[in-house]
């Protein structure tokens, strides 16, 4: 698991990269300077908001295989919604 040391913003990203996580849109907000990403994987979901590029502060939303809103504290609160969500294909 050394892999995955580091910041939230970076555990996320290395996780997103090993799954194969695509970048659906991306939008900036000219006057509040947040960006938010839309990343998808199957029929999993789950946004990024930063402001001005700043990772330490970034915050990630998901959602359970319910539709109930996840705010991501840790790498395994995404992960867990992620395994859920796609164990319900069939």
């Amino acid at each position: 698991m050394d892999n995955f040391k580091g910041t939230l913003h970076a555990r996320v990203h290395k996780w997103m990269d090993a799954i194969g996580f695509r970048l659906n849109t991306s939008q900036t907000s000219g006057k509040s300077k947040i960006t938010t990403n839309h990343y998808f994987f199957e029929t999993f979901n789950f946004f990024e908001k930063e402001r001005d590029n700043d990772h330490t502060k970034t915050r990630f939303l998901c959602f359970d295989m319910y539709g109930e809103k996840i705010n991501v504290k840790t790498l395994l609160d995404i992960q867990t919604a992620f395994f859920d969500n796609i164990s319900q294909l069939k």
